[in-house]
């Protein structure tokens, strides 16, 4: 399978289309498979919430476009921020493990790969911040 732009645009159109304003496709080849790998198609309208993975560090490289990778302490305060762009002198970043962190879209369309350890567990994969104005 060729990673290119026809497949990103594929899966753009149903970014588009999609109430959480991105979509990602699948980059294992069985389900026996346990990794994380996926590319994630994002507009700039997207909401990620700031979350943290437990178990796993994430490893995040743009593809196509241009996004911002925000990290965050336990009380919500920002600790640093990386604008990722495909082609740029920063492409990805490695999210360290139990790291609060979000991304914000910058350019929509954008694409990009994330890899993660360990099979999805929407329960215990990620942990959300939760901020006490969110209440």
């Amino acid at each position: 399978m060729k990673l290119d732009n026809a497949l990103f645009d594929e899966v753009l159109l149903k970014a588009q289309e999609s109430p959480r304003r991105r979509m990602n496709f699948d980059l294992r080849t069985t389900h026996d498979d346990l990794s994380q790998r996926m590319l994630n198609v994002l507009m700039t309208d997207t909401v990620i919430p700031i979350h943290r993975h437990v178990d796993t560090s994430e490893t995040v490289v743009v593809l196509r476009g241009k996004v911002r990778e925000e990290f965050y302490d336990v009380t919500g305060t920002k600790t640093a921020e990386f604008i990722l762009e495909a082609g740029g002198e920063c492409p990805g970043v490695q999210v360290p493990m139990g790291q609060y962190h979000t991304l914000v879209c910058l350019e929509d369309g954008s694409v990009i790969f994330e890899a993660k350890d360990g099979a999805y567990d929407p329960i215990k994969t990620e942990d959300f911040l939760h901020l006490e104005n969110d209440r």
